[in-house]
Formats: C-alpha cells, sequence, structure tokens
C-alpha cells in the first residue's frame, strides 16, 4: 500500500466519512473547553460531569427529549449534590466528586442495562464512532457550533473568570453566573463526545489537550490554538491508524492524544522534563563559548 492509498482508501466510505466529521467536531470543542478546564483547575469536575450525564442521556432516550436535554440536567445536578454534600458535611470536594459521579453513573448503568432498546445503549459508554449516522451528525455538529461560538464569544469573560473571580466580580460579571455557564457547556460538550469516545473516555477529550497545549506555551491565547490543532492532528491520527490495524476508533483517538501529552510533557522546550535539560545545556554552552571569547 502506498502513500496515497493509505489516506485515500478510507475516505470511500460513507462511515468513515462521518466518523471523520464527527472526531473532528468532538476534538476541537473539547479542546478548546479543555483549556479552562485546566486552568481553572476543574479537571476532576470535568470528570464527575462527563461521568454523570450518563443517566440523564439514557432517561431522555427514554422519553424521547433530546440527549442534550437530559445531559444538562444532570450536569446541575451533580454538582449541585457535589455543593451539598461538600457544604453540609466533614467529607472534602474531591471525595464528595467521586461519590457523586461515580452513583450517578452507576445509575446510568443500571438505567442502559434495563431500559428495552432497539438500539445498543452500551454505545453511550463506549462510544460508536463508525456507526454514526447522518442525523447523528446533525445534532453533533449543531450542538458542536454552539458550544464553540459561545466560548469564542466570551472567552475574554471565561478567561477573566478563571484567573480572577474577585476582579471579574468588581468590573460588573457575575463569577456564579460564568461557572454555571462554563458547567452548562461542559454538559453539552459531553453529548458531543458521546458519540466518538463513549462516557468513559470522555474525559481524557477533556483534559488532555489543554494539558498538553499548557505544556507548550505560557500564553493563554495560544494555548486555544495550540489545543485544538493538536487535538485535530491527533483525531485524523487516531482513526486512520483504527481503520488500518482494525481497532477500536474512540481508543486509538484518545491513544494520540496520550502519545501527543507523551510528548509535550517530555521534549517541550521550557517545560518538557528533557526538554528543560538541552535547553539549559545549551544556555551552559553559549556561556562557557563566550566566557572564551572574551577570555580570548
Amino acid at each position: 500500500m502506498n502513500v496515497i492509498d493509505f489516506f485515500v482508501d478510507p475516505l470511500r466510505y460513507d462511515f468513515m466519512v462521518r466518523a471523520l466529521i464527527t472526531t473532528l467536531i468532538a476534538s476541537v470543542v473539547c479542546a478548546v473547553l479543555s483549556c479552562w478546564l485546566v486552568l481553572i483547575g476543574w479537571s476532576l469536575m470535568g470528570d464527575a460531569v462527563s461521568h454523570a450525564v450518563l443517566p440523564g442521556v439514557v432517561l431522555a432516550y427514554i422519553v424521547g427529549a433530546p440527549f442534550a436535554l437530559g445531559a444538562v440536567i444532570f450536569g446541575f445536578l451533580a454538582v449541585a449534590l457535589i455543593g451539598v454534600v461538600r457544604d453540609t458535611s466533614r467529607v472534602k470536594e474531591d471525595a464528595a466528586i467521586g461519590i457523586v459521579f461515580s452513583t450517578l453513573f452507576a445509575l446510568g448503568l443500571v438505567l442502559v442495562s434495563v431500559t428495552p432498546s432497539q438500539t445498543d445503549l452500551n454505545h453511550i459508554i463506549f462510544g460508536n464512532l463508525l456507526g454514526v449516522s447522518r442525523s447523528d451528525l446533525i445534532q453533533i455538529a449543531i450542538l458542536g457550533a454552539v458550544v464553540f461560538v459561545a466560548l469564542i464569544v466570551k472567552r475574554r469573560d471565561f478567561t477573566l473568570y478563571a484567573f480572577d473571580r474577585t476582579h471579574a466580580h468588581a468590573i460588573g460579571l457575575n463569577p456564579r453566573l460564568l461557572g454555571a455557564a462554563l458547567l452548562g457547556l461542559l454538559a453539552l460538550t459531553a453529548v458531543v463526545a458521546l458519540q466518538a469516545v463513549g462516557v468513559i473516555l470522555v474525559v481524557a477529550m477533556l483534559i488532555i489537550p489543554g494539558s498538553t497545549a499548557y505544556l507548550l506555551t505560557d500564553s493563554f491565547h495560544r494555548m486555544l490554538i495550540i489545543a485544538p490543532a493538536i487535538s485535530a492532528v491527533c483525531a485524523v491520527t487516531g482513526l486512520y491508524l483504527s481503520y488500518h490495524l482494525d481497532t477500536a476508533s474512540g481508543g486509538m483517538v484518545v491513544l494520540s492524544q496520550g502519545a501527543a501529552f507523551a510528548l509535550a510533557y517530555l521534549f517541550a522546550p521550557r517545560q518538557g522534563v528533557i526538554g528543560r535539560r538541552i535547553t539549559a545545556s545549551r544556555r551552559r554552552s553559549l556561556r562557557e563559548d563566550a566566557s572564551a571569547a572574551r577570555q580570548g
């Protein structure tokens, strides 16, 4: 197989084209949101909300409502329950998050197991990227566009909320409302990514791209460019590898993102483990050469 066939062959199938578009939409939207999640320190909250939406999605399926509606309701329910447990008991926030999201996720698993369905609801848990229909793609595209536009339009307010909530309040912004908006967008983003990688791996797409970009730059505005760019490349790479190696498509996409993070962790010029040593070694060499030149 030559290089052209490697790239062209998968695109001869309609299901692969839909899978590629779906993966790109989910990857880019998740990556943009992940920049704020990493900056605020909401990685565990992202894990909680992405798992907690499962019963909402299943109940929405049962009553014939949009998945997004059930996801948003249970996303906010999870956050409210975490706050109640944290504020009314000795249990700390990290433990409250673990208790709430695991319980709601278990409820979702039970609902999946007892809900009669003409479709396999296990796809919600593990993803079914190659089974995306045209109607699924339209829903994903609409939700993805809503989340992306909202994040870009309100990016300055969300960034100020992430850096300094006190200053945000002082200039007339409502930090509580901004936090609620981010949580709502998080729930919608989880729905976008469900079809691609399933509930279990959604958190990876919500955390890895932002963390990778965070290692590569000190500018938040550049993070908003680097994270989706890396995520899109990983999406295409993972999908093509899954096709040619006959492996799980969602898993390969996340593995590609994990590999990208590992490379940044090791070789990022300023923050990478090896990159820092290389940079420091070069600086020492330059100083030694400059010193030798002055002495000469």
